[in-house]
């Protein structure tokens, strides 16, 4: 008998042992997501309609949750960003950020592509009319034009510690008599939101990484202050992140007690909402599931499959930001470079968006079916473009796509208020587009580092040829004890 085990290894018990507990948080995770789905219907259908307080309380946990890992984001990523490229010699953070940022692209042009020829072909809002199921959405009268400058505003803060907490954004303000004046024609003013200006963090992050790498052995003490400040943010990220099966609860079931008659919304509004959910699960495991497999010849649904615990806190959190922490994280237990992850997804959570770029492709065009107007070829073609780019300035926060839908409806000649047509289904739309945002990433930051492993090999021998002779023993990972 002991021969036996001794050939196949351990007990089966203790392969079981091992398994349950390398994946318990995994596994609690995704119950929480169940669980607050059970208990929002349950005690929706047990009491008359739930007053905000009432709601409020449910959602506290979610909601301390929530805060701790958005508390988290600015000294990761800045860390994580500056000590990623630091760390690496200019040659390689570009073949690094090339790669990521060509996949993005790619994955975000597909998305639109994607969303465009399913809401022309199921043709959702043709023959439909929505009504009584609007509401409440924060509008403002902007240009295109207007966004897209205030894009590149915010990659050059004007005080990066104002940029922790502020964005700026054009403001348009109406003559004495605006009836019939074009918004060309409204006075430009401007003011700082709240709100963290992630762009102008990352942008600064990468130029004081490419400095502090050009300065070699000077910026060394310096390095090590962000990657220790990395490190350390990383273990307070393993603390918190033994929460989130709660917090996730929680933030579900208020979700389900806040909305209205989800079966009368589906009933009006079903076809907008499963051309969506299509969209969304032909573009996460078809497209980039593709796209990855030619990439790198192996099948990403096995890494897909490690990332259960991930996908169910973005889903519960509809935050791409707040998940970040706990992305590093699964990234790195997968035994990806850490160099690689770092820099991948600060900047994914940033810009790469696919969801919310397909989101808004289809929003639009549904939105000009329902109102009866013919769109041409090169209007649609604007709405690719719009669409990609209110993508990219959309933030990493819940339900940000509707601020940038604005933007995209002008595209058109539709009017804000219009965005109120589908937000009766926005908040859950917005969890799904949510996890294939981070899933896209993930997936794109194991592809480059699939891509970048002879360059990170050759660069981690290079480090050896310039090290001190006493360094080699500590340095060489063929040396052994």
């Amino acid at each position: 008998m002991s021969n036996s085990y001794a050939t196949t290894g351990a007990r089966p018990t203790s392969r079981w042992k091992r398994f349950v507990k390398s994946n318990l948080l995994t596994f609690l995770t995704v119950v929480g997501v169940f669980g607050g789905t059970a208990l929002g219907l349950l005690l929706k259908n047990s009491a008359e309609p739930w007053t905000q307080r009432e709601v409020m309380y449910i959602q506290y946990p979610g909601d301390l949750f929530l805060r701790m890992l958005k508390c988290l984001i600015v000294p990761l990523l800045v860390s994580s960003i500056t000590s990623a490229i630091g760390s690496l010699d200019l040659s390689m953070s570009k073949k690094i950020a090339f790669r990521a940022i060509v996949y993005y692209f790619t994955t975000t042009i597909c998305a639109v592509i994607l969303g465009i020829i399913l809401v022309s072909t199921i043709r959702p809002g043709a023959g439909r009319e929505v009504n009584n199921i609007g509401g409440k959405a924060t509008t403002r009268q902007v240009l295109t034009a207007d966004t897209l400058l205030d894009l590149v505003r915010n990659l050059f803060p004007p005080n990066i510690i104002q940029a922790t907490m502020f964005q700026f954004r054009t403001i348009l303000v109406p003559p004495a008599n605006a009836t019939g004046v074009p918004l060309t024609q409204y006075k430009i003013t401007s003011e700082f939101t709240e709100g963290t200006n992630v762009l102008g963090l990352v942008m600064f992050s990468v130029v004081l990484g490419t400095c502090i790498g050009k300065m070699r052995e000077k910026g060394k003490p310096l390095l090590g202050l962000f990657e220790t400040l990395s490190e350390a943010m990383m273990i307070i990220t393993s603390w918190v992140i033994w929460i989130s099966p709660i917090g996730v609860l929680f933030l579900v079931a208020a979700k389900l007690l806040e909305m209205a008659s989800f079966v009368e919304v589906l009933g009006q509004l079903g076809w907008y909402f499963m051309t969506v959910m299509l969209g969304l699960i032909l573009h996460g495991f078809g497209t980039i599931s593709v796209i990855f497999f030619l990439t790198t010849r192996k099948m990403a649904f096995p890494f897909i499959a490690k990332m259960s615990q991930v996908l169910a806190t973005a889903f519960g959190t509809g935050s791409s930001s707040a998940t970040m922490p706990i992305t590093i994280r699964c990234l790195d237990n997968m035994g990806i470079d850490p160099r690689v992850t770092r820099f991948v997804i600060p900047v994914g959570a940033t810009i790469n968006m696919d969801g919310t770029a397909l989101y808004e492709a289809v929003a639009a065009l549904f939105i000009a079916q329902l109102r009866n107007i013919h769109l041409t070829f090169g209007h649609i073609v604007a709405v690719s473009v719009t669409a990609t780019a209110a993508s990219i300035g959309a933030a990493g926060i819940p339900q940000a796509g509707l601020i940038t839908m604005v933007m995209v409806l002008d595209t058109v000649g539709l009017p804000a208020e219009d965005v109120t047509i589908i937000i009766a289904v926005d908040w859950l739309l917005d969890r799904f587009r949510t996890t294939i945002n981070v899933m896209c990433d993930a997936l794109g930051t194991i592809l480059v580092n699939s891509l970048s492993k002879k360059d990170l090999s050759g660069e981690a021998n290079g480090h050896l040829e310039l090290a001190e002779p006493h360094e080699l023993v500590e340095l060489r990972p063929d040396q052994k004890e």
